[in-house]
């Protein structure tokens, strides 16, 4: 899987603010502290508010929090906010996909594919990270043989 700037600023924008707990964060606050440029932020954190992720508010005392609890949103929740589905090829969705002959099965790797991300990202939540307590199958995940592997 191949994650862009944006879906990676995405998460720990995300992350920051839950981090954070209540009230709102300034945006060049979560700049400095995840290293973000604070123009592509800002954009970032537009379309998590479209998405219902994040709420805010102008003025001095304004800024971002997020919109539902750090629990009940999930990585994946972010990704898509920003970036569309998890999983494509070349813009598709895997179930819309056609391949003839022997290539027939690539459909069925490429749903599983999904599903796998779909494991791990949509059960990790924004409080998971920021507390630092991931769910013991993506530890265990993480602690596979060939996990940290390059390639």
């Amino acid at each position: 899987m191949r994650l862009s700037a944006k879906a990676d600023y995405a998460l720990r924008a995300a992350v920051e603010l839950a981090a954070s707990g209540d009230g709102p964060v300034k945006a060049d606050a979560i700049s400095r502290a995840q290293d973000i440029p604070l123009r592509f932020l800002e954009q970032i954190l537009l379309d998590l508010k479209h998405s219902g992720l994040v709420a805010s508010q102008r003025g001095a005392e304004g800024g971002y929090w997020l919109a539902r609890p750090a629990a009940a949103i999930a990585l994946a929740d972010v990704i898509r906010a920003v970036e569309g589905p998890l999983a494509n090829v070349r813009g598709q969705r895997p179930e819309e996909l056609e391949f003839r002959g022997s290539a027939q099965p690539l459909q069925e790797v490429f749903v599983a594919l999904r599903a796998s991300i779909r494991a791990v990202l949509e059960t990790v939540t924004l409080a998971d990270v920021a507390a630092g307590e991931l769910p013991e199958r993506v530890r265990e995940l993480a602690r596979s043989g060939d996990a940290w592997s390059p390639h």
